[in-house]
């Protein structure tokens, strides 16, 4: 609609008057739906009910005041009556929606089944109860005329039989059945007869339901109406559970067998399903001489007479080969397999221009049944492998596979994807022979398909550079040359879609990298990818899981210089970035640091960082580092980090007397009082931290032995002319002296291999670890130890509040305001990390004061602030 702008000087030439017109036409004609849908005073007087009335007198008159809506609003309150006047309810309530419910409408009835239903589940009445007032209320209104009702009041009826006494079913279920289940009953009688039987099979003795059911299910398996065939026919698998093995063998066999022939393809079907879901309770005799016969019809049959059947048929093969494994002929086993194979590419077009089942034109109909046997052939290519034995894999089944995992139908390829990892670990030591199509699969045009295959990707990953369980082979990612490529560009492509769910998943998954691909595969292809995506990405899941990620990689990188390069951008880009955004992201990337690296090893690099944004200009920084102060206190240990503690005081002092913000102000009082109840950890070895100090003290090991083992490569590069045992005993003796326990805490899950494992690891072990340059640790990331534990340890601070002026007695410390601030920087103003700076030992209870003053480490200086 145009816009109407009247002004001082409106032109009220003809057209424009005609203009304006219009315009007030168009408005009319928009408001009068709105005037139609208002009520008449009468209608108004008539859904007017009185303040003062209480719940159950409202609900009375609502009922009897003969509105619908009135009345459905009272069905779909009586699970709340009932709870808060369960007697008045049912005296007098319930009368009431009884005479209703006779005349009442779909949504009433509908609504009035839910409630009942709830009802019982609640418990909140006995069953003998429950089943006087409210059971003949769904007996009579079974037979709706509305097939949605009567389904509706079926499935309340199923639930209450589960609960109710036996005499009760008999008397006021099974006896009244005899009749409704008579061919003088109407077709929806006898339908709700048949489920009701299969239901009630497992609430009496052998005995009765030979003499009372039997005879019931029987006459309704030869009913002259094919639903009610079919509905009794699934409802067999329910009765042959209850009567046993011998009764089911005697009675159901027979029926399935005639009905497996009836003139009804919806009959036939439904026997089919049965025989499969039954295979387990039928002897060899009995699967030789009846079911193997009446399957090979089908399988003959479903090409040439009867194509209905060949979405259910592809759906179950695979149960149905594995249940008849045992009593197949080879040539009964092959004619079987090429069937599978057929239905694999049914539908698709051959290379000779025709189609498998040799028709020119297809329906559009046709071509979704095709597809949809193709996606069953795809969820049962598992249960197919364990048919041929997964040796015969590559030879009897690689190429349908390979026709599964190219299919042109998006559903086939994401079927394929969901079940990789089974197809994996079927395969074990011959999984390499699948690379390709987990590549291919990798760069998929469908998001759908590579959303499917993440979910188990790690797993896939470490099957198929490890070579499986049993394999004890070196690492076949050599045979892989593809991954890295499909891994990086199946990134780029959730990260340009709109699926950012998808992209934060598969980034939660490459956390895994560390333990499939070396170190500089990783630095080179991942990391810095992963620092792009927190500064750049507009999704805080994906920024959160990329920071994450990125520390995982920078946790477990080999070399030293890339771990300060890598420190460096995150203090400078994050920390120190110009958008507030970025400075966010710091930290939240220093919470993941305190949880998966040691205590040392955040002080010594991100400690001062962190305080620095008590001075940040933006209120939600500085509101956020408040939340995460006392984590960040949780890394101190006294009197090793005095100097830190006393700097974290200082920054809280100021936050208390300076902060103008009276939000940040209320964070900063909260924190105060919960640092000052925090009990901080010392150097010593304490009881009530054994756990988290002894996990502290694993991580200082794992890093200290980084750097171990990137001496030993350099040493081992300068020295390739040396025999190879000097290396390996130098490595060894390096590695025995970074164990400071004998035995660990069995809760830790954290493994490091070499500072774990015992003297008697083979040198072979060594130098393969070595030379692969991929991640030390070889099961801190495995799937089966889930994630890496959080060192969540408890500290003390020093009183806060008795040292803060106006909050009790205290002086302040002798720093000046912008002390904290500055630390050992290079020339060019960044921070400065030097190559030969230890990373924190492998043990910190040794320091003490004395040493720090006397030795001048360059650890201790890099934490020292300028006064």
């Amino acid at each position: 609609m145009r816009l109407i702008i009247i002004s001082s000087t409106m032109d009220f030439s003809q057209n424009n008057l005609f203009g304006y017109i219009e315009d007030l036409q168009e408005l009319t004609i928009i408001e009068r739906p709105v005037r139609r849908s208002l009520k008449t005073p009468e209608e108004i007087e008539r859904l007017t009910v009185d303040e003062e009335l209480n719940d159950i007198e409202r609900a009375v008159y609502l009922l009897s005041s003969g509105q619908d809506i009135q009345g459905t609003s009272v069905a779909a309150n009586l699970p709340v009556l009932m709870r808060q006047n369960p007697a008045e309810t049912l005296r007098r309530v319930l009368p009431k929606i009884r005479e209703v419910l006779h005349v009442a409408g779909v949504e009433m009835q509908l609504t009035a089944a839910v409630s009942f239903l709830t009802i019982l589940q609640e418990e909140s009445m006995s069953i003998h109860t429950y089943s006087h007032a409210f059971l003949h209320i769904i007996l009579q209104n079974l037979e709706h005329r509305d097939a949605g009702v009567s389904n509706a009041w079926l499935e309340t009826l199923l639930a209450v039989v589960e609960v109710l006494p036996k005499e009760t079913i008999r008397h006021e279920i099974l006896n009244p059945l005899v009749s409704k289940a008579q061919l003088s009953q109407t077709l929806q009688s006898r339908l709700v007869s048949c489920k009701i039987l299969g239901k009630l099979t497992n609430k009496f003795e052998a005995h009765i339901i030979k003499r009372e059911i039997l005879p019931l299910v029987k006459s309704l398996c030869q009913d002259v109406e094919y639903e009610v065939r079919s509905c009794m026919c699934r409802q067999l698998e329910h009765i042959a559970q209850g009567i046993g093995t011998e009764l089911t063998k005697n009675v159901v066999l027979p029926e399935l067998v005639e009905l497996a022939r009836d003139e009804g393809s919806s009959v036939r079907l439904a026997a089919f399903e049965t025989l499969v879901n039954l295979l387990e309770m039928f002897d060899a005799d009995d699967r030789s001489q009846t079911v193997l016969p009446l399957v090979k019809s089908f399988c003959e049959k479903s090409f040439k007479v009867d194509e209905s059947i060949l979405v259910s048929l592809s759906f179950h093969l695979g149960k149905l080969c594995n249940g008849l494994y045992g009593i197949f002929t080879p040539e009964q086993h092959l004619r079987f397999l090429e069937f599978y194979k057929k239905l694999c590419t049914l539908g698709l077009q051959q290379e000779n221009g025709h189609n498998d089942n040799q028709m020119q034109l297809q329906t559009l109909e046709q071509e979704k049944k095709y597809v949809s046997v193709r996606k069953n052939c795809a969820y049962n290519f598992p249960a197919m492998i364990v048919f041929v034995d997964p040796k015969n894999f590559h030879l009897e089944l690689y190429s349908t596979f390979f026709c599964l995992c190219h299919d042109p139908e998006v559903p086939v390829r994401y079927t394929m994807a969901i079940g990789l990892y089974e197809v994996a670990k079927l395969l074990d030591s011959g999984v390499y022979v699948i690379h390709k199509e987990l590549v291919t699969l990798l760069q998929d045009d469908s998001l759908e398909v590579l959303d499917a295959l993440i979910n188990h990707l790690p797993e896939i990953l470490e099957l198929m550079t490890t070579g499986g369980e049993n394999s004890g082979s070196e690492s076949k990612l050599l045979t892989v040359p593809d991954l890295i490529p499909a891994l990086t560009t199946a990134e780029q492509r959730a990260a340009t879609s709109l699926k950012w769910r998808t992209h934060e998943k598969l980034l939660q998954k490459y956390a895994c990298l560390p333990h499939i691909i070396s170190s500089d595969q990783i630095y080179y292809r991942f990391l810095h990818r992963m620092l792009t995506i927190i500064m750049t990405n507009n999704v805080l899941p994906v920024q959160k899981a990329a920071a994450r990620t990125l520390c995982i990689y920078l946790r477990y990188n080999r070399k030293q210089e890339q771990r300060h390069e890598v420190i460096q951008k995150l203090i400078e880009q994050l920390g120190q970035g110009k958008s507030y955004w970025n400075r966010l992201r710091f930290l939240d990337t220093c919470e993941f640091i305190i949880e998966l690296f040691s205590k040392s090893f955040f002080c010594k690099y991100f400690f001062l960082p962190v305080l620095e944004l008590t001075h940040d200009p933006v209120a939600n920084v500085r509101m956020k580092l408040c939340y995460l102060l006392p984590k960040v206190k949780s890394t101190l240990k006294v009197p090793t980090d005095k100097h830190l503690l006393q700097q974290l005081e200082l920054c809280i002092r100021k936050l208390l007397c300076q902060e103008k913000d009276k939000d940040v102000l209320t964070i900063v009082k909260r924190t105060v009082l919960e640092l000052d109840r925090m009990e901080i950890s010392v150097d010593a070895f304490q009881k009530r931290f054994y756990e988290n100090d002894l996990l502290d003290q694993e991580k200082e090991r794992e890093e200290q032995l980084l750097l171990e083992m990137e001496q030993l490569e350099k040493e081992k590069q300068q020295n390739e002319g040396r025999p190879a045992s000097i290396s390996d005993k130098m490595f060894e003796k390096k590695r025995r002296d970074s164990k400071t326990s004998s035995t660990l805490s069995k809760s830790i899950s954290l493994s490091v291999s070499g500072s774990s494992s015992g003297a008697s690891t083979s040198k072979e072990g060594k130098k393969s670890k070595l030379v692969r340059s991929q991640s030390f640790s070889t099961q801190a990331l495995h799937p089966k130890y889930g994630n890496i534990d959080k060192c969540s340890n408890k500290s003390s601070a020093t009183g806060y509040a008795s040292s803060i002026p106006g909050m009790g007695k205290g002086s302040m410390l002798p720093f000046s305001d912008d002390s904290f601030r500055s630390r050992s920087t290079n020339p060019s103003g960044s921070a400065v990390f030097s190559s030969n700076a230890p990373l924190a030992t492998s043990s910190r209870n040794t320091a003490n004061s004395v040493d720090q003053k006397n030795n001048g480490t360059k650890d201790s200086q890099s934490r020292k602030m300028s006064l």
